[in-house]
């Protein structure tokens, strides 16, 4: 495994992320794919013995599931002081008034359920899951500094906004002396390539570490355009995400499939190793299903690809609506 700093910050964390929207009571969430608590501890065990030290929740994910099915492995499994633990804020965790959001009351609330759930005093990294339009960005700066001077988390970041957006709150917090996001966990991959026009140049120009979500365009990018799978059949969200730009997404999975081919490794190992090659990104957020998933992922490491391979790779893209922020 492969280690490094995220963002502009003393914190090592391993070069694949493993996000655990995949874990969860399939009862309590929209997937009906995700797996039950014995088959997702046997996907973080795995992941700690192969040295992935990086892992991604969120509240939301299964209505907190998640949350505790990830915090009881890893109670048995590692190190809290060796792990990485990153969780989310924003959806909507109960009906009625201020079950979701971004205000002071949401937050302050939603950091302790997930510390309960997780079965930690703290998370190394907080994430605000999505923008919210209804609470005043100074609002929830202010509440994130709190929650880190309080001990409870260790560092901020974001997810899935505009660039006008992520600009604004480094800006708020500049201006009050508050702490700073150091990280952003934006859309990006081989078939989505629109955070490259805004988004990713303020990170690099701010020093913002990325951890892509999606790297592999929820398996797009990983098996023939024919092939289906249980989630590509029911995931109503990957569908919105990619099924309008069908036609131009299918010559980039072929050029993928045709690298792989000349390297000799399976697919997954070219999209992550085209991702793995852009300075600006810490570490791809992977989702797993199985363990040879996770086990592909890690291999992406070893594969290099040259000049020639990537302007391969990325010739026939086109333009796509953007995707995440909103």
């Amino acid at each position: 495994m492969e280690y490094v700093k995220l963002g502009n910050t003393g914190l090592d964390v391993s070069r694949i992320c493993l996000g655990c929207m995949s874990f969860g009571d399939a009862e309590k969430w929209i997937h009906k794919w995700v797996l039950d608590e014995d088959k997702s501890r046997s996907i973080i065990k795995r992941a700690l013995d192969l040295g992935i030290n990086f892992f991604d929740t969120a509240n939301v994910y299964s209505t907190g599931t998640s949350e505790e099915y990830l915090g009881r492995a890893l109670k048995d499994y590692a190190n809290r002081d060796e792990v990485v633990l990153a969780t989310k804020v924003h959806g909507r965790m109960h009906e009625g008034p201020n079950g979701a959001g971004l205000s002071r009351k949401a937050i302050m609330s939603e950091i302790d359920n997930s510390l309960t759930r997780l079965g930690t005093d703290y998370v190394d990294l907080y994430i605000i899951h999505r923008w919210d339009y209804n609470t005043p960005i100074e609002e929830t700066m202010e509440t994130l500094h709190d929650v880190v001077k309080s001990g409870k988390a260790r560092y901020i970041g974001a997810s899935a906004m505009y660039a006008w957006q992520f600009q604004k709150a480094l800006h708020v917090a500049d201006k009050n002396n508050w702490t700073r996001f150091v990280s952003m966990q934006n859309h990006y991959n081989l078939i989505y390539r629109e955070e490259e026009r805004e988004m990713i140049p303020l990170c690099k120009e701010e020093k913002i570490g990325i951890t892509p979500y999606s790297p592999l365009a929820s398996g797009r990018l990983t098996r023939d355009w024919s092939e289906t799978t249980l989630r590509s059949e029911t995931d109503q969200i990957q569908k919105s995400k990619y099924d309008a730009t069908a036609d131009a997404d299918r010559l980039v999975v072929e050029r993928v499939a045709a690298v792989a081919e000349r390297h000799g490794v399976p697919r997954i190992h070219v999209a992550l190793a085209w991702l793995l090659s852009k300075e600006t990104v810490t570490a791809p957020v992977i989702g797993a299903t199985k363990i040879s998933h996770l086990e592909d992922a890690v291999g992406s490491l070893s594969v290099k690809l040259t000049t020639d391979d990537i302007a391969f790779l990325e010739e026939p893209y086109v333009p796509h609506a953007v995707v995440g922020p909103n």
